[in-house]
C-alpha cells in the first residue's frame, strides 16, 4: 500500500490544543472488527467494555523535559529537542533552525548549560555535546527544560510550563521518554480501580517513546518505510502474566501503539513472551499478523503517519479510515490531548 492511502481531511480546529480538565471525560469511539462497525462512547465507560480475565497493558514510561531554548555564540535563538543520548553528554537532537548550526557552533542555555555542535547530519538532526558547571545534566534539565509537546500544540516558549504534569500518565514511573504514550493520558486512579474490580489484570511494561514514534514517513511505497528502534523492557512477572493470558485464551488489551509495538517486537523473536531489555525494532505495515495484542486503545493520529498505519493494520484499513471520517464528522478531538478509540 501507499502512504497516501492513509490520508484524510482534518480541520485544524479539531487538533486539541488543551487537555480536558478531567482526564477520564474524553470521548471514545469503539470500533468492533467482528461486527465491522463502530459506535460512540466515552472513556469513563471503558471498565464496562472490558471483559473479566482481560489483561490491560500500560506503558509506564515517564517523559522528561527534553525541549531546550538557547542562544548561539552569535546571538541567534535556537530550539534543541533531545532525542537520544549516544554516550555520556552526547545527544542526538532535532534543532530549529538547524541550518544555523554548523559543526563547532556553541549554544548557551539559561547560563546553566552549554552545548557544542559535533555534527549536523541533515533533516534537522544535530549531534550536540553538553556541558554543565559540575551539575548533573538531568537535574539541570528538570529546572530549565520544557515539556516536549508535539509541534501541533502551540505554546509560548517563555510561559510557565503548565504541561509538565498533565502531559504525563498517572502511572508514569520510568524516566526516559521524549513524548507521552498518549493513549494512557485518559486514565485516572479511579478508572484503573474500576477496571480491576471488573476482574481485569493490569500489567505494566516500559517503552521509552523516542523519535521513531513521530518520525515522518518519507516513502510513498510503505514497503520502503521502517520505524526507528525504541528501547523497551518487560520484566519476568509481567511476561508471565501475558503468557498465562495467552495460554488461557484471554485477551491482551494494549494501551497505545507504543505498548503494541513493544509486545509485538518481544513476541516476534520467541514463541512466548520473554523478560527482556531490548529494542523494539518492528515496523508494523499492512499484511502484518498480530501475535500479541487482541484489542487496542489508541488516540487519533496524524494523516499519513506510521501510527495510523499501525492502527489501520490492526483494525483493518477500510474500517479504521471509515471510523476516522466519522470522528471528523462528529467533531472528535484529535492527537495527543484529544479523544481516543477502543478497537476490539
Amino acid at each position: 500500500m501507499m502512504i497516501s492511502d492513509f490520508d484524510f481531511e482534518l480541520p485544524a480546529e479539531l487538533i486539541a490544543q488543551e487537555p480536558l480538565e478531567e482526564r477520564q471525560s474524553s470521548r471514545m469511539l469503539v470500533v468492533d472488527r467482528a461486527l465491522w462497525g463502530h459506535f460512540d462512547s466515552k472513556f469513563s465507560d471503558l471498565p464496562q467494555l472490558l471483559r473479566e480475565g482481560d489483561v490491560l497493558v500500560l506503558n509506564n514510561t515517564r517523559v522528561f523535559p527534553a525541549r531546550l531554548y538557547g542562544q548561539t555564540d552569535t546571538g541567534s535563538n535556537v530550539e534543541i529537542f533531545l532525542v537520544e543520548e549516544i554516550e555520556a553528554g552526547l545527544w542526538q537532537t532535532l534543532a530549529r533552525p538547524a541550518r544555523r548550526l554548523p559543526k563547532g557552533k556553541r549554544i548557551s542555555f539559561d547560563g546553566r548549560l552549554s552545548g557544542e555542535i559535533v555534527d549536523n547530519v541533515g533533516e534537522g538532526r544535530v549531534l550536540v555535546s553538553f556541558e554543565t558547571s559540575g551539575e548533573n545534566l538531568m537535574a539541570v534539565l528538570d529546572e530549565i527544560g520544557k515539556t516536549p509537546l508535539p509541534p501541533y500544540i502551540k505554546r509560548d516558549s517563555t510561559a510557565i510550563d503548565r504541561d509538565r504534569e498533565r502531559y504525563q500518565t498517572v502511572f508514569a514511573k520510568q524516566r526516559g521518554a521524549i513524548a507521552a504514550p498518549t493513549a494512557g493520558l485518559h486514565f485516572t486512579p479511579e478508572v484503573l480501580g474500576a477496571i480491576r474490580q471488573q476482574g481485569v489484570t493490569v500489567a505494566e511494561i516500559t517503552l521509552h517513546v523516542g523519535y521513531g514514534t513521530f518520525e515522518p514517513v518519507r516513502h510513498e511505497d510503505l514497503r520502503h518505510h521502517s520505524v526507528s528502534p525504541e528501547k523497551y523492557e518487560i520484566n519476568g512477572e509481567n511476561a508471565e502474566l501475558l503468557n498465562m493470558a495467552k495460554r488461557d485464551g484471554r485477551r491482551i488489551v494494549a494501551v497505545g501503539t507504543t505498548t503494541t509495538r513493544a509486545l509485538e517486537s518481544n513476541l516476534s523473536t520467541a514463541k512466548v513472551f520473554t523478560p527482556a531489555t531490548n529494542l523494539a525494532n518492528l515496523t508494523i505495515l499492512p499484511g502484518y499478523q498480530f501475535r500479541a495484542v487482541d484489542a487496542l486503545i489508541t488516540n487519533f493520529h496524524l494523516p499519513m503517519s506510521s501510527l495510523l498505519v499501525l492502527t489501520s493494520t490492526f483494525g483493518g484499513h477500510e474500517l479504521i479510515m471509515d471510523a476516522y471520517k466519522h470522528a471528523v464528522a462528529e467533531r472528535y478531538r484529535f492527537y495527543s490531548y484529544g479523544d481516543c478509540m477502543l478497537i476490539v
